[in-house]
C-alpha cells in the first residue's frame, strides 16, 4: 500500500497520463493504471506534474529589502552596490532572518523547493553567512539552501573580504564565490579567479562566481574561469553566472570562447530578469538588453540554468519567487519560441538548475524523493505560458502548500459561467 498515488497526470517530457506512487517520502512507482491502494488518491486530471522549480542564483540577504535605505533611482547595477554598502553595515541577524524566511514561505508556494544564495562576505562582521547559516536550518525540513560566499566588494578591492570568505567557508558555507569584473584591474580580477578557484580544489568544493555582469565586450573572465576550472580539476563543478558581456563580444571571439567552456564543462547561470533590467544603461538605440547568448550556449552543450536573482532589493524592484516568470522573460528574450524551445527553457528552471546545484535524489523517477509540484497546465509549454497556480506542493510526499485553481465567473448571457485559464491550450501544437 503506498501513501499517496496521483492518477493520470502529464510529465514535462510530454507524457499523458501517468500514475505516480510515493511510498516513505520517495517516488515508488510512475507507470500509467497503477492499481495498488494508497493512504491518499489525487487525481491530477491531465495537469503537469513536475519535480520541483530549482533557483541557482539568488541574493537572500538582500531580498525584500526593497527601500533600505532609500529607492535605487538609477536603476543600475553600480547604484544597487552602493545602496547595498550603506545598508550593510545596519543589518541585524534578526531581520536578516525574518526577511529570508519570509521569502521561503513565498517560494514554497510557488513550488520552489531549492535554492542557492550567494552571501556577501564584505563586512568582515559576517553577520549575513551566521544569519544564512540559520536560515539554512530552520528551512532544512522544506527547502535545500545552498550558500555562496560571495566577495561582492571585490576579492583583492575589499581589504577584508580574502580573510572574512575563508572565516565563511569554515562556519558552513557551501561553495566559493567571486565577482572578477569588479576587481579594480583586469589583471586582479584575473588573479582573483586563480585564487578562489585553489580554495575551491583545497576544499572539494564547487565555484559560483558572478562573471562578467558587464556590458563591456572585453570583460573576458570567464575565459579565465575555464582555465583555471580545468586546471585545477574542477570540471562539472563550476558555474559563471550573469555572463552579460558575451552578448556584447564580436562572433570571433565567441566561437573560440564557448568551446573552451564546454571543454571546462562549465554552467552557466543567467538571470533574465535582471540582466534585461540592468544592463544597457549605457545605450541609447539600438540598445543592447544585456542577455546572455543562450542559445549558443545550449548548442554546445552547456549545461544553463536561469536564477531568479533579486527579488524586492537594491537592484530590483520587481519579482515574486516565481521561475516560470523568468523563462517566461527569458523565451520573449531569446526567441526561443517553439514546442521544443519551451521544453528546454522549462528544464533550465527544473532539471538543469538542479544539476548544477548537484542536488541528489531529484526527479520524477523511481527512487527519487517525493518533491512534487501540480500546476493548473497541462504540459511545460503551458506553464511557461501561464505561470498558473502551484494546486500543490509535496515535499518529501507531504503537502506543503496548496493553491485554489483559477477560475472566474462570468455574467454574460449566452456565455459560459465560468472561465479556467487552463482550458485554454492549444489541441494541435506540438
Amino acid at each position: 500500500m503506498f501513501d499517496l498515488l496521483i492518477r493520470n497526470a502529464n510529465l514535462p517530457d510530454g507524457t499523458a497520463g501517468v500514475d505516480i506512487a510515493v511510498k516513505d517520502g520517495k517516488i515508488a512507482e510512475v507507470a500509467q493504471g497503477i492499481t495498488a491502494e494508497a493512504g491518499e488518491v489525487i487525481d491530477a486530471g491531465g495537469q503537469l506534474i513536475t519535480p520541483p522549480f530549482v533557483d541557482p542564483h539568488f541574493h537572500m540577504d538582500a531580498t525584500l529589502s526593497l527601500g533600505l535605505p532609500r529607492m535605487n533611482i538609477s536603476g543600475t547595477l553600480l547604484e544597487g552596490i552602493s545602496l547595498w554598502g550603506e545598508l550593510r553595515p545596519t543589518l541585524t541577524k534578526e531581520a536578516l532572518i525574518d526577511r529570508a524566511v519570509r521569502y521561503c514561505d513565498l517560494a514554497v508556494s510557488k513550488g520552489l523547493l531549492a535554492v542557492r544564495s550567494h552571501v556577501d562576505v564584505s563586512d568582515p562582521r559576517l553577520v549575513t553567512a551566521e544569519a544564512l547559516l540559520e536560515v539554512r536550518e530552520i528551512v532544512a525540513p522544506y527547502i535545500d539552501l545552498q550558500l555562496v560566499a560571495f566577495p561582492q566588494d571585490g576579492f583583492y578591492r575589499c581589504p577584508e573580504a580574502a580573510e572574512a570568505l575563508v572565516r565563511a567557508l569554515d562556519m558552513g558555507v557551501d561553495i566559493v564565490g567571486g565577482i572578477p569584473h569588479f576587481e579594480r584591474t583586469m589583471e586582479d580580477g584575473a588573479r582573483s579567479v586563480e585564487a578562489l578557484c585553489r580554495i575551491a580544489a583545497d576544499r572539494g568544493l564547487r565555484v559560483d562566481m558572478h562573471c562578467d555582469e558587464t556590458d563591456d565586450p572585453l570583460s573576458r573572465h570567464v575565459e579565465t574561469l575555464a582555465a583555471q576550472t580545468v586546471r585545477f580539476g574542477l570540471q562539472g563543478r563550476v558555474a559563471g553566472s550573469h555572463l552579460t558581456s558575451m552578448h556584447s563580444m564580436d562572433n570571433y571571439y565567441v566561437s573560440k570562447l564557448i568551446p573552451l567552456m564546454a571543454e571546462a564543462e562549465l554552467a552557466a547561470i543567467p538571470n533574465p530578469l535582471i540582466n534585461i533590467m540592468l544592463q544597457g544603461r549605457h545605450d541609447t538605440y539600438p540598445k543592447r538588453r544585456g542577455l546572455t547568448r543562450i542559445p549558443e550556449l545550449l548548442e554546445a552543450g552547456i549545461t544553463v540554468g536561469f536564477g531568479q536573482d533579486c527579488v524586492l532589493d537594491p537592484w530590483y524592484s520587481m519579482g515574486s519567487g516565481d521561475l516560470l516568470d523568468v523563462a517566461h522573460m527569458a523565451l520573449h528574450a531569446t526567441q526561443l519560441g517553439s514546442g521544443e524551445d519551451k521544453k528546454q527553457l522549462f528544464q533550465m528552471v527544473t532539471t538543469n538548475s538542479a544539476k548544477i546545484m548537484g542536488l541528489e535524489g531529484y526527479g520524477l523517477a523511481k527512487g527519487c524523493n517525493a518533491d512534487l509540484v501540480l500546476l493548473q497546465a497541462k504540459d511545460a509549454a503551458e506553464a511557461i505560458r501561464l505561470r498558473p497556480n502551484r494546486l500543490k506542493v509535496w515535499r518529501r510526499g507531504k503537502l506543503v502548500s496548496e493553491t485554489a485553481p483559477e477560475v472566474s465567473r462570468l455574467s454574460l448571457a449566452g456565455r459560459p459561467e465560468t472561465v479556467n485559464p487552463a482550458d485554454y491550450a492549444p489541441q494541435h501544437a506540438t
